[in-house]
C-alpha cells in the first residue's frame, strides 16, 4: 500500500516504513503528525485518485529530526560594475518516518 501525499508545496509517493525530509513541519522531536492532502492511495484493489484530496484518507508519520540541510552560497555580480554580493542559505527540513497509512 502507497499514498502520494502533499506537504511543503511538493508531492511525495511514500509507503509504512519509509524515512523522507520534508520541509520544516512545526512539531516536536519523537511526536507523531497527521499528513491529511493525499491525492491518491494505492491499494491491492487499485489506484484511489481524489478531487482533488481522498476523503478520509491520511498518512501518520513520527518526527525523527528538525535540522537544516548544508549551506548554499549565492553568489551575484555584475560584471564592469564593481557589484558583487555573497549570501548563504540553510534550508530548515524535518525528517519523518511513514508509521501508517489509513485509506
Amino acid at each position: 500500500m502507497y499514498a502520494v501525499l502533499v506537504t511543503g508545496g511538493k508531492q511525495y509517493r511514500v509507503q509504512e516504513g519509509d524515512v523522507l525530509f520534508v520541509e520544516k513541519l512545526n512539531a516536536e522531536v519523537e511526536t507523531t503528525v497527521e499528513l491529511n492532502q493525499i491525492l491518491a492511495v494505492g491499494k491491492e484493489e487499485g489506484l484511489v485518485v481524489g478531487k482533488p484530496v481522498v476523503e478520509g484518507a491520511k498518512v501518520v508519520a513520527k518526527v525523527l529530526a528538525q535540522g537544516k540541510a548544508k549551506k548554499i552560497i549565492v553568489f551575484k555580480f555584475k560584471r564592469k560594475k564593481d557589484y558583487r554580493k555573497k549570501q548563504g542559505h540553510r534550508q530548515a527540513y524535518t525528517k519523518i518516518q511513514i508509521e501508517k497509512i489509513e485509506a
